[in-house]
């Protein structure tokens, strides 16, 4: 097991910005260099402990989905190796955790997909009867499946702000804002987007559930995130179908009417939830044991999915 990084240090090339887990630096006008950090974070706060090997077990699974999944949707890909673009003495901070992508305008929208009720679909559905404005049978339990899956966009909050569940008119108003600059003669616009979006993310979350339950593993639901070239062509950027964008629930343990046992940071959360720390940061420091069994989630949901060992 490599030594966790919290955070990452490059000096050959400019820092733009440190997100949840992300690490971003340009490499040039056209590409960004990603690098992807052990830290977790939990009801919007990082935590202050890392979790070993998390950022390469993140970018690992991936890229296994942007290969599977190449065909639905162009990705941010460009295929350069992340060590060819720093120093030699910093290709430590980005082997098997990094990666070379396009510079693409993102989508100001998380793309979330729901294929049951949990989360905080759940407490909507409970409140309301319905998840962003979609109408719900009733009665439905918790972790119940739905008919089919929906799209539920959220919006994309800064570092420690919370997303928030919007409806698909908000986000494609909100499409609409952000992109109409950048669209202007591409015979696309920011409504039309969001509409791509939410038929890529839907089409994305299907293929890879289905995927998923032939090796055991429902996915409850996932969040992707889009962005656009000078072109107006929508790209999957961010991550993707990883345990820190989607709740893994194993097959052979999952029953309705409660919160079943996960793969993903839901562990933590429920650890969390046993705490009185008002979910603002600074977080709280995690006990040795819960590092240990999230570090071992992450790895077992990897090697689940892809059949592959992390190296």
């Amino acid at each position: 097991m490599a030594q966790p990084l919290f955070e990452s240090t490059l000096k050959s090339l400019p820092l733009l910005g440190r997100g949840k887990v992300r690490d971003i630096y340009a490499v040039d006008a056209d590409r960004l260099l990603i690098v992807t950090s052990d830290r977790l974070s939990a009801f919007d706060v990082i935590l202050p402990d890392p979790i070993p090997d998390k950022g390469r077990v993140l970018t690992a699974m991936a890229a296994f989905w942007f290969a599977r999944l190449g065909h639905i949707v162009p990705n941010q890909l460009t295929g350069i190796d992340p060590e060819s673009v720093v120093t030699a003495d910093e290709r430590d901070q980005v082997r098997g955790r990094a990666l070379v992508v396009k510079r693409l305008k993102p989508l100001p929208i998380e793309a979330v997909v729901r294929g049951y009720v949990i989360g905080s679909g759940w407490k909507d559905y409970q409140d309301s009867g319905a998840i962003c404005g979609i109408r719900l049978p009733a009665g439905l339990a918790q972790a119940a499946k739905l008919p089919s899956p929906i799209f539920t966009p959220a919006s994309k909050a800064d570092v420690g702000d919370h997303d928030e569940n919007i409806s698909f008119a908000e986000a494609q108003t909100r499409c609409a804002a952000e992109l109409t600059g950048l669209l202007a003669g591409t015979g696309t616009n920011g409504a039309r987007l969001a509409a791509q979006a939410r038929d890529a993310a839907i089409a994305l979350y299907a293929e890879a559930a289905n995927y998923a339950a032939g090796r055991g593993i429902i996915i409850a639901d996932t969040k992707f995130e889009f962005g656009v070239d000078a072109a107006g062509t929508l790209h999957l950027i961010d991550e993707a179908l990883t345990p820190d964008s989607s709740r893994f629930w194993p097959a052979d343990s999952y029953r309705e009417g409660i919160s079943p046992p996960s793969y993903d940071k839901q562990y933590v959360r429920d650890y969390l939830e046993t705490l009185t720390w008002g979910k603002k940061a600074p977080g709280p420091h995690l006990p040795a044991d819960v590092i240990a069994k999230t570090a071992a989630k992450y790895r077992e949901a990897f090697e689940r999915l892809t059949g592959q060992s992390l190296a």
